[in-house]
């Protein structure tokens, strides 16, 4: 037997409680893993406390996005017994049972492997957060941008995602303007490598008009609504902002003009079906940026798997800033 975070629905209602469950219960996969952390990010928040439609499997169920272990036993020549391998997206924790389990069976092609110098707890505290910022990273140098080029505007820069992409950008050199609404998150955000901040009552109303002064030479938006529209307004010449996030809403209005009269580009991060490629190429960057200074200034604790829904919920009422790793055997 072995402990779970445990989803199940009744008449509606919506429970989640640590218990006991086998591991003949666990789903097919031809690797088992004996998990070591998962994280909390916002959409497993969403799940855990039933404010957001994310889990699409059959209850009862296993929710937990991310999950970092050690191989237990494989039947895929890819994986053997010992290696340490991370899993993110491709439905874990919203249609097959995902991290906050002491153990779980998963597919060979969803794993990549630890990165060499990172230890499994700073995988999570990468987590599908910074995983997701370091792709919108990529796609940004992609598009040609430099270090030399601007300032690089960061919205939701001190939640998990956005405390990752202050961090990765700070320390390839980049300018890093980084915006939020929390003033006690200041200090926090200069010392990931933010140059400035501005509050983000300076984007949330949408722009003023459909083109604004052009300001940022780059832009990594975890918003999205009218604070996207805004950064879309605003962009530099041919500049770009690579977009994940809709807490800000999902509706974008905008207009032509800023991509047809600029070049500017929307791109658009979707890091749960990155293709493999991409994702090794993404934790080989993370591996090789972030220091061990940096994942402890990100950590904000580390919980066990009774304290997840608590801390779900002070997540969704914005009172967390940086990342909460999860220790499924503590």
């Amino acid at each position: 037997m072995i402990d779970a975070l445990v989803l199940d629905e009744s008449r509606g209602a919506l429970t989640a409680k640590v218990r006991s469950v086998s591991e003949e219960a666990l789903p097919e996969g031809d690797v088992l893993v004996s998990v070591l952390y998962s994280s909390l990010n916002y959409k497993d928040a969403l799940a855990v406390t039933g404010e957001g439609k994310i889990v699409r499997g059959e209850y009862p169920f296993v929710p937990g996005i991310d999950l970092v272990g050690r191989v237990e036993a494989s039947d895929a020549p890819s994986f053997a017994p010992g290696d340490l391998v991370i899993q993110t997206g491709w439905g874990l924790g919203e249609h097959q049972w995902g991290g906050y389990a002491q153990k779980m069976r998963v597919q060979s092609e969803h794993l990549v492997r630890l990165p060499e110098n990172m230890t499994p707890e700073q995988a999570m505290i990468v987590g599908t957060a910074g995983f997701t910022a370091m792709l919108a990273v990529l796609a940004l140098e992609d598009q040609g941008l430099d270090p030399d080029a601007g300032e690089v505007l960061v919205t939701g820069a001190s939640g998990g995602a956005g405390s990752m992409a202050t961090a990765i950008l700070g320390a390839l050199g980049y300018l890093v303007v980084a915006s939020t609404g929390k003033e006690a998150a200041h200090d926090y955000l200069r010392d990931l490598g933010a140059a400035r901040i501005v509050d983000r009552s300076a984007f949330e109303q949408g722009p003023e008009r459909p083109m604004q002064s052009a300001r940022w030479a780059g832009a990594v938006d975890a918003v999205g609504g009218k604070t996207l529209a805004a950064i879309i307004a605003e962009l530099q010449r041919h500049a770009s902002v690579a977009a994940f996030g809709n807490a800000g809403g999902h509706e974008l209005h905008t207009t032509v003009f800023p991509f047809i009269l600029r070049g500017v580009n929307l791109l658009g991060i979707d890091s749960n079906t990155c293709p493999n490629d991409r994702r090794r190429k993404a934790w080989e960057r993370l591996d090789e940026t972030l220091t061990d200074a940096h994942y402890e200034r990100i950590l904000t604790r580390v919980v066990g798997l009774q304290e997840v829904v608590g801390e779900a919920r002070a997540m969704l009422r914005g009172n967390i800033q940086g990342r909460i790793v999860v220790d499924v055997n503590a």
